[in-house]
């Protein structure tokens, strides 16, 4: 029962979002097999100003061991 929380900068337009949501809803029921109504996916927009410290701080390098992909940036 997979849930995923995307967090993204805000300022994305609502067509966007659907289409990404698609395309991950799909890339996880080809790779790991859940039944489609067992996943959830959802959006978080952050404000560009707080995502140093409330995203990349403490989300994204507070437990880097469990990054698949790290980003390419270092703020």
């Amino acid at each position: 029962m997979p849930h995923i929380i995307v967090k993204l900068a805000k300022g994305r337009k609502e067509a966007a979002k659907i289409a990404l949501t698609e395309k991950i809803l799909k890339a996880v029921t080809d790779t790991v097999n859940p039944d489609e109504d067992a996943v959830s996916i959802a959006i978080d927009e952050i404000e560009s100003s707080a995502w140093e410290k409330d995203i990349y701080q403490l989300e994204i390098m507070k437990d880097e061991k469990r990054l698949y992909k790290k980003p390419g940036y270092k703020l």
